[in-house]
């Protein structure tokens, strides 16, 4: 990315970038740049008999894009964040919404690096990274906490009732969230990296923070997962434990990090069917149902 892109211009962490022609451009229509081309073995689930599409919430410096699925019927439903990926908001994240959906839930994933431009445009995920490591972690805590207030002010939402899920650096987000919001009924964090280089950005891991965990959280891990050792999970696991947490991790074996991105070469079927069975049931064991 240079200085001449558009997508990177901004003053003071506040971006000039057009929130409208953001919006306007589909929020990351299809797939992002940098995973294409997609796997035949893609999930899509269509959007029939739901009320889906880009929406917009009030948060600190402006208004952030997400994507938001439900019923279209009417009630309130059980709530739940869908944290993205690296890549961002693009069609795989809103299909996971759409999933929750069908199944009865208000399911909405915020585009939590909006305030940079649209990373699903960059082409190589080397940049990709570059750009997901300007977020600042507190900043992504206060904009899931802007999430849920939205999700509330719509009256479609019961977030009395609210689960949080997310991939990659979005389940290291999960684990972060669950720690900073007692409120939550349930988590699950798909490989979500544990101990990253710590900055003003990211000031601290999941494993510094047990003692404020209120929160059951499941965790979804590859053993064969070059950049989050295994070594490193259990540790936490055992922390965990010792610590008298309500959490359970399955670590799947010979299984790479991405396992349930269906879109991508890591994709393992038989150990993503057997995490959205596990996380289903999670999240109806404590209360997001």
């Amino acid at each position: 990315m240079t200085a001449a892109d558009p997508h990177a211009r901004s003053l003071m962490g506040k971006t000039d970038f057009s929130r409208r022609a953001f919006v306007a451009a589909g929020l990351g229509s299809g797939f992002a740049l940098a995973v294409l081309p997609v796997s035949a073995e893609t999930i899509t689930t269509d959007a029939g008999g739901l009320t889906a599409g880009d929406v917009e919430i009030p948060v600190e410096g402006g208004r952030m894009p997400a994507y938001r699925a439900m019923p279209a019927k009417s009630g309130r439903f059980a709530t739940v964040l869908v944290v993205q990926e690296v890549f961002g908001v693009h069609e795989h994240i809103k299909g996971i919404c759409r999933r929750f959906a069908k199944l009865g839930y208000f399911a909405v994933a915020p585009y939590l690096y909006w305030r940079f431009g649209d990373v699903t445009k960059l082409s190589e995920t080397s940049e990709v990274v570059k750009f997901a490591n300007r977020a600042s972690e507190p900043q992504v805590m206060s904009d899931l906490d802007a999430t849920i207030a939205w999700a509330k002010s719509t009256k479609k939402a019961n977030t009395s009732r609210t689960g949080i899920t997310g991939f990659c650096r979005g389940g290291r987000y999960v684990w972060l969230y669950a720690e900073h919001n007692p409120h939550l009924k349930a988590a699950v964090a798909w490989y979500g990296p544990l101990a990253m280089a710590k900055s003003e950005l990211t000031p601290v891991n999941p494993p510094d923070q047990i003692a404020e965990l209120k929160v059951p959280v499941l965790g979804l891990y590859g053993a064969a997962d070059q950049g989050i050792p295994v070594a490193e999970v259990e540790k936490f696991r055992d922390a965990l434990k010792a610590a008298g947490k309500k959490c359970d991790f399955v670590i799947y074996q010979d299984t790479p990090h991405g396992f349930f991105a269906d879109y991508r070469p890591s994709y393992r079927p038989d150990a993503a069917a057997d995490g959205w069975r596990r996380l289903q049931a999670w999240f109806k064991s404590h209360g997001v149902a």
